[in-house]
């Protein structure tokens, strides 16, 4: 069992000044080494006191990053039984956290695709209710931001940011406490799969036109318009992502 505490860099996150930066990097390497499939389901971790000292950090500092990793479902805990991975059915996959620490693992073209899946179950409808229901105000507030994403390019953070303000903007438009209560994740996948798709090359096309058009079709109130916009929008960002995930070696 203690084989695996090798992997976590000994006396690395001890650099930290602040015991929570120092606490959440450690439930990120551990949580990547979870689903990255190298901390299978149901391993059991060694006692907290052996664990600890393997990986040399002190005991609450692992037993608060436990309770990080139990809170987003990745792990629990039980009297005598101690600390193991929990079945993936438990994730919390759709938590922010949990989508930035997949992409560091690197997620699996399923797990992608099943992201994809949900962005195009959720988003054309929410820019058809967004077309039917949105302010003046939220529109004002689009064009600003697709003009900055225009301004900064996907491939800077401004630029990133400009994007997750947009889509936000436009879940909030829609009105809909339960499809606005998604939005963090929705946005959380849209991040992560931009970034991840240029990691290793420029994005293959300008993604502005596509968000021009929702834009265009949301402030004209065209309901079918703003949903087939969406549903392009999304069509062809999966397009890029296949792209860069078949590319890996």
């Amino acid at each position: 069992m203690g084989g695996y505490s090798t992997h976590i860099r000994r006396g690395t996150l001890l650099q930290s000044d602040s015991a929570q930066r120092l606490q959440g990097s450690l439930a990120q390497q551990l949580a990547v080494m979870i689903l990255s499939g190298e901390l299978p389901e149901g391993h059991v971790f060694p006692s907290e006191l052996d664990y600890a000292e393997q990986i040399g950090m002190s005991r609450s500092a692992l037993r608060e990053a436990f309770r990080m990793l139990s809170a987003k479902g990745l792990v629990e805990s039980r009297p005598k039984a101690g600390t193991r991975v929990a079945s993936r059915r438990q994730w919390s996959l759709l938590d922010p956290d949990l989508l930035a620490w997949q992409f560091e693992a690197k997620p699996s073209l399923k797990f992608v695709f099943d992201l994809f899946e949900l962005r195009m179950v959720v988003e054309p409808n929410a820019a058809a209710f967004a077309a039917e229901r949105r302010s003046e105000a939220q529109l004002a507030a689009m064009g600003e931001a697709l003009d900055m994403m225009a301004l900064y390019g996907l491939a800077t953070e401004k630029g990133r940011y400009a994007d997750q303000r947009f889509h936000m903007i436009m879940m909030e438009a829609t009105q809909n406490e339960a499809m606005i209560a998604l939005a963090s994740s929705i946005l959380a996948a849209i991040a992560w799969t931009t970034i991840y798709k240029q990691r290793k090359r420029a994005l293959p096309r300008d993604p502005i036109p596509e968000h021009r058009a929702l834009l265009d079709a949301i402030a004209a109130s065209e309901i079918e318009g703003a949903r087939a916009a969406m549903t392009e929008l999304v069509r062809l960002a999966l397009s890029d992502t296949e792209i860069s995930l078949l590319d890996e070696p």
